[in-house]
């Protein structure tokens, strides 16, 4: 027997639960390519783009903030392009970016989730159906029955329990971890931002001290 025969004696619930693992599998490829590309070296470029703003070299900052890729760069370069700004309309325009980054880095993960909750409850729904066929097999039968009768049934019973809370359970272990590279990517957005809004705000200061001088 074939896995391709055994899957299909799980019934047309095998149908759904195949379904949600396409997707499932889709998202996590989508989301671990689209994290690998954001992915930086946070230190490196906040040291690059602190000496940059050190010597004034404002434009050069910008440059390289559109060069490189990810949130951070991103919140750093809406904080430089505000340099002009107050103090808390810059902190304002970071926040503001750091927000819609990270809705574009949890991306799909709701759904993820979802689906990861949804294909054990179709297995289990699998398990009655199942068990209701067999028993409609024994009424049928007025009760002369042996186990070969019962097999369809229970066939499916197992079958789509078993598949459904194996694509569950590596849904939401996927998920998990996905998640937890998002959170990184939050938590070093955090601190950068914090770290660059006073980069940008003690330039803004430098400048002005300057400017008073002349």
């Amino acid at each position: 027997m074939t896995i391709l025969d055994i899957l299909l004696k799980g019934g047309i619930l095998m149908v759904p639960i195949y379904l949600i693992s396409i997707v499932a599998l889709y998202i996590v490829i989508e989301r671990v390519r689209a994290l690998h590309k954001v992915q930086i070296n946070t230190r490196a470029f906040v040291l690059q783009v602190r000496n940059m703003l050190l010597q004034n070299n404002v434009e050069a900052a910008l440059l390289h903030c559109r060069k490189t890729a990810g949130p951070i760069a991103k919140m750093t370069r809406i904080g430089i392009e505000n340099i002009s700004r107050p103090r808390i309309e810059i902190k304002d325009a970071i926040e503001s970016t750091g927000k819609a980054e990270i809705f574009i880095l949890e991306k799909n993960l709701g759904t993820l989730a979802t689906l990861a909750s949804i294909a054990p409850m179709i297995g289990f729904l699998g398990t009655v159906t199942g068990m209701i066929r067999a028993f409609m097999e024994i009424q049928e039968r007025g009760g002369n029955v042996d186990a070969t009768v019962l097999a369809g049934g229970i066939w499916e019973a197992l079958l789509t329990t078993a598949a459904g809370l194996a694509v569950g359970i590596l849904a939401l272990i996927l998920y998990n971890w996905i998640q937890g590279k998002v959170e990184k990517i939050v938590h070093q957005m955090e601190e950068v931002s914090t770290e660059m809004l006073t980069s940008i705000i003690n330039e803004t200061g430098a400048r002005e001290h300057e400017l008073a001088n002349h």
